[in-house]
C-alpha cells in the first residue's frame, strides 16, 4: 500500500491561492514508476524545468500561469506528453501512464 495522500500529494504549507500547481502521480500497469522524470515545457516545447518521481511515483510543479506541456521519462518506456492548463488559485492533478 502507498503511503501517498488519498487523491494525491498533500497540500499542506502550499497557499494555493498564490501558486499554480501541477502535480500527479506517473503509474505503470498501474503501479507507480519512482524511476522517472518529469519534465515542464513551455508552449514553444522549451525546457523549463525536471523533477524525479518519488517512490509512489508523485511529482508536483509550481508553475506560471498558462499551458505547459509535461513530458514523462521513464526506463523502457516512450516518452509521454500530456497538455495541461496551470492557473493561479487551483490545482492541476493528473495521472500519466506509460
Amino acid at each position: 500500500m502507498c503511503g501517498a495522500t488519498q487523491g494525491g500529494l498533500s497540500l499542506d504549507g502550499v497557499n494555493v491561492a498564490k501558486e499554480a500547481v501541477i502535480q500527479g502521480q506517473v503509474l505503470r500497469d498501474g503501479e507507480p514508476v519512482g524511476s522517472a522524470y518529469v519534465r515542464l515545457l513551455d508552449t514553444s516545447g522549451e525546457f523549463t524545468a525536471e523533477v524525479p518521481t518519488s517512490a509512489s511515483g508523485h511529482f508536483r510543479f509550481f508553475a506560471g500561469e498558462g499551458s505547459w506541456t509535461l513530458r514523462t521519462l521513464a526506463p523502457k518506456a516512450d516518452p509521454v506528453d500530456r497538455e495541461v492548463v496551470a492557473q493561479i488559485g487551483s490545482v492541476a492533478e493528473l495521472t500519466i501512464n506509460i
